[in-house]
């Protein structure tokens, strides 16, 4: 028996978890001080999801953060979680992106490195651990706990053996979804202290409820590490509350050693803080034990609940969880974490919403039944293997291996915007949104300017805004028109983002053209383009943005040929032509955002 250490995740996982990621710096520094006294062996502050949502939606500097976080923070050990090979973004990187990504993280304040990898492919660690010890700092290696007929505690304890012999400094367990039970975690973690002589740290979230007796459990088995949140930004998706856990084991041999008093005053701070976000908080609170069936994770399950609001599809929610575990079987049972969790969670959407499954593939998908994310834990299938990708070869080595350096060309495409190595490390992990970042710092324009109404004649169309910011009560909101309903609908949906998050709101349709009959346009009203009707007709089955646009006019095309390229929850799926014959017409560029049954573009069958 031994005292019991405290990572405490309120910086990052906790308003990840329950505020999509949403808590600004200046939030955090005022508790810093408060935080930096307490004695935590750790406080995860960066790394997941926080990177792309200080670029995307806070325009905030994510290296600018860590270093006044560090500055903030002198005593305290600072942790991230990195994906491995992928980083912080959703495909693998050159071995040399990595090295320089891992040391510039280091010396501007990381000094734990909580690595994993989403299908517990060990290769996909190794650089990343490498560069963590090469640059004096801790790593710890990850195991991804999931179910499955292939998953056992066996497979666990000697992925952690792996672990130790690529010269991990801990071993952490990270049941992202809440899967984990009480008894199960003490075998688990009973034979991984027997198999080990590394510190073994548990990262539980709370989803299911069954949490705090999941801790209890892992540290009468030998578990000396726990995550816990401060109450404020606890439970549900979240995780156990940090005050909670301290009183359980005060004056126990497995006392915490801290202030409970202390943690209280920072959890009223935070109560506070968390009522500013009120705006983004999940539908699914919790407990919610439908993660022990479908193991969807929370934060995954309010992105589903986001996008099927967006389609008017929400009453499809239930049959997106069923489809869930379809679709993870047919891939080889992968544990549901960034990225999978996407993969997996916008493929079962698709197969719902089209109505038949695997009628659109998503790129990832298709890139991931190649072993372009490494090897999966059990066969494909193999019906849907050779529908993805045909006859075209599967890899099985490690996926970086195929990857040329980086560096170099990367610092040559973001040219005079980066300033710095960090920066050209930002452009690496998003290359659209971190330009755009970094061409709106350069220009002071971070805030997005008013877009302001424009009045004109009737015959001439209508300019409205798309982008502007509101300030409600003191606090400011960006606003993103994102998709309207159709023309013909006397009440349609406007879709749009606040602040990222999407809404919805229904609002009387705006006049019409004198004389028009609304009910025989072919328009998608607050769009220029016509509505898919015809057989050419290129459309999407979900609201997304174009990436790319393969054809051009005049084009003689077959009906499968890939025509654009869509972005829908962070994913890509290729668009194909639904007949053969002649491109005609194209209504979109890139960067555009589309909706459900407009025509992208026109093809006249041959």
């Amino acid at each position: 028996m031994s005292q019991v250490h405290i990572t405490d995740v309120i910086l990052r996982d906790a308003h990840q978890s329950l505020i999509a990621t949403r808590m600004r710096t200046a939030d955090m520094l005022p508790a810093c001080e408060q935080l930096d006294r307490i004695g935590f062996w750790s406080l995860e502050v960066w790394g997941g999801a926080t990177f792309d949502s200080c670029l995307r939606y806070l325009k905030e500097d994510p290296w600018e953060r860590l270093r006044q976080l560090r500055s903030a923070l002198p005593d305290t050990r600072l942790q991230m979680l990195l994906r491995g090979q992928n980083l912080l973004g959703y495909r693998h990187y050159s071995d040399d992106v990595v090295a320089a990504f891992v040391a510039r993280a280091a010396a501007d304040g990381i000094d734990v490195f909580r690595i994993f990898d989403a299908l517990n492919d060990t290769r996909n660690l190794q650089t990343a651990i490498s560069a963590v010890k090469q640059a004096g700092k801790h790593a710890q290696g990850t195991l991804c706990y999931t179910t499955s007929p292939v998953h056992s505690i066996a497979t666990f304890v000697d992925m952690a053996r792996e672990l130790e012999a690529l010269g991990c400094d801990s071993i952490a367990i990270k049941d992202m979804a809440g899967l984990l039970t009480p008894m199960v975690t003490a075998e688990l973690v009973s034979e991984l202290v027997q198999a080990t002589d590394l510190p073994l740290h548990l990262h539980c979230h709370a989803t299911a409820g069954t949490a705090e007796m999941c801790l209890l459990k892992a540290i009468e088995n030998g578990c000396t590490h726990i995550d816990t949140a401060i109450s404020a930004f606890s439970g549900g998706p979240s995780h156990s509350p940090t005050e909670s856990m301290v009183a359980a084991l005060r004056g126990t041999a497995y006392d915490t050693g801290l202030d409970l008093e202390a943690l209280q005053s920072i959890g009223l701070y935070f109560r506070d803080v968390r009522k500013k976000y009120a705006s983004f908080e999940s539908d699914y609170i919790g407990p919610d034990t439908r993660v022990q069936i479908y193991q969807v994770p929370g934060g995954m399950i309010s992105n589903l609940y986001t996008q099927l609001r967006e389609q008017g599809a929400l009453d499809r929610i239930n049959d997106v969880f069923d489809e869930i575990p379809r679709v993870r079987k047919d891939l080889g049972y992968p544990p549901l974490v960034t990225p999978t969790s996407q993969i997996v969670g916008t493929q079962a959407v698709l197969n719902v919403l089209t109505g038949k499954r695997y009628e659109t593939i998503t790129n990832e998908v298709k890139l991931y039944l190649q072993g372009r994310y490494g090897k999966a834990p059990a066969a494909f299938d193999p019906m849907l293997q050779t529908s993805a990708i045909g006859h075209e070869d599967s890899i099985d080595v490690r996926p970086a291996d195929l990857l040329d350096d980086e560096m170099d060309s990367l610092r040559t495409q973001v040219g005079e915007l980066a300033t710095s190595e960090e920066d050209v490390l930002t452009y690496a992990m998003f290359p659209e949104i971190g330009r755009e970042f970094l061409e709106q710092r350069a220009s002071n324009s971070l805030v997005p300017e008013t877009i302001e109404y424009v009045h004109s004649d009737e015959s001439e169309r209508r300019s409205r805004p798309t982008e502007f910011n509101v300030t409600l009560h003191g606090e400011p909101y960006h606003i993103k028109i994102t998709g309207t309903g159709h023309r013909t609908q006397d009440n349609r949906p406007f879709y749009m983002t606040v602040d990222g998050i999407p809404e919805e709101v229904l609002v009387e349709t705006l006049d019409e053209v004198p004389g028009q009959d609304a009910s025989a346009s072919r328009t998608v009203k607050g769009s220029q383009r016509p509505r898919a009707t015809h057989p050419g007709d290129v459309t999407t089955s979900m609201p997304g943005t174009i990436i790319d646009i393969l054809v051009a006019v005049d084009d003689k095309i077959d009906a499968g040929t890939p025509v654009l390229i869509t972005e829908a929850m962070k994913m890509e799926t290729e668009i194909q032509a639904p007949v053969s014959g002649t491109v005609t017409a194209i209504h979109v560029s890139k960067g555009d955002s589309v909706n459900p049954d407009e025509t992208l573009i026109e093809i006249t069958a041959s």
